[in-house]
């Protein structure tokens, strides 16, 4: 580790330091909350228990992110910044998985709970389908990884960036549905996902496109899953080369911190399920059709009822 802070390789140290400091002030946030809604827990044996499974989907990604921040690794390169068996592709894109997996389920119980309250089929149907997605682009990203092929790396991210629109659209058909802070929070979160969206189509796809056009430019031939596996189980590069890691920072920055925020924020709004319909706004067209029945309730009890003297002294229906 003292070799990291020696030299040119100094911006890297710098860097590597402040994703752990971050992932540690995750870790201390997502332990205030499981002290807070887990040992003492709060409404029916029920909603505590779907409280204990979104603690448990959030600490799979929060101590995952943890994980690969300290320890970081580019999986195709084969590069990483610490000479250990921890630091194996393998391990690191295994705990990428699960939890990637599990903050796709975080999204879609958080959906599924806000389309069910507002009524929202839509929000409700892209619930259904975020985690059968990013299932798929797990299996696009290990390709990638055990090929070293870039395009599965491209396909898996254009996965995510089609999730996430879906998210969006989701999030926007709830923002009349609520008002509040809950509607802020919203915005927030779609304000966030368009920054991701235009990371994703910008930055990052085009980035592994190039890279997969540049290996077939140079003719590298990509190797079978089973040799990747092999390889990416048995070998890892270590360098402090600031050039061979300055493509991965800028993704690997806001997937350690942005995404680990929107992680224990997802959490933050579940635990609080039983406060929410607090927040939802006044259904003015219902007020609209009460009003309309209770005048056409009124109308049909017309012939029973006696009629109604105007100002004007003429006889006036209700």
């Amino acid at each position: 580790m003292r070799m990291l802070w020696q030299g040119p390789s100094r911006r890297l140290a710098w860097w590597w330091a402040l994703l752990t400091l971050a992932s540690a002030g995750n870790i201390a946030l997502w332990c205030l909350l499981y002290r807070h809604f887990y040992l003492v827990p709060t409404g029916t044996p029920g909603s505590a228990a779907d409280v204990e499974l979104m603690l448990f989907l959030c600490a799979a990604y929060v101590f995952g992110c943890a994980f690969r921040s300290v320890l970081p690794r580019a999986d195709v390169q084969r590069i990483c910044l610490f000479d250990t068996w921890l630091s194996s592709v393998v391990i690191g894109r295994a705990v990428a998985t699960v939890a990637e997996i599990s903050f796709a389920a975080q999204w879609a119980i958080v959906l599924r709970q806000l389309g069910t309250m507002a009524g929202a089929d839509t929000t409700i149907i892209v619930a259904s389908v975020i985690v059968p997605l990013i299932v798929v682009a797990q299996c696009c990203s290990w390709y990638g990884v055990l090929t070293t092929n870039y395009l599965g790396n491209a396909v898996e991210n254009s996965i995510w960036a089609i999730a996430f629109l879906t998210v969006g659209i989701a999030l926007c058909r709830l923002l009349p549905e609520f008002e509040g802070i809950v509607r802020l929070g919203l915005i927030v979160a779609i304000l966030g996902i368009t920054g991701y969206l235009a990371f994703l189509i910008t930055i990052d796809v085009p980035m592994y496109l190039n890279r997969w056009r540049d290996d077939i430019t140079g003719g590298r031939q990509i190797i079978s899953p089973i040799q990747g596996l092999r390889d990416a189980s048995t070998r890892w590069v270590v360098t402090h080369d600031f050039m061979h890691w300055k493509d991965e920072i800028a993704w690997m920055s806001l997937y350690f911190t942005a995404a680990v925020w929107g992680s224990l924020a997802l959490c933050l709004v579940y635990c609080f399920q039983d406060q929410l319909s607090r927040y939802r706004a006044e259904p003015v067209a219902q007020a609209w059709y009460v009003k309309g029945h209770y005048h056409a309730t009124f109308e049909a009890n017309e012939p029973y009822m006696p009629a109604l003297k105007n100002p004007t002294g003429t006889t006036s229906s209700a």
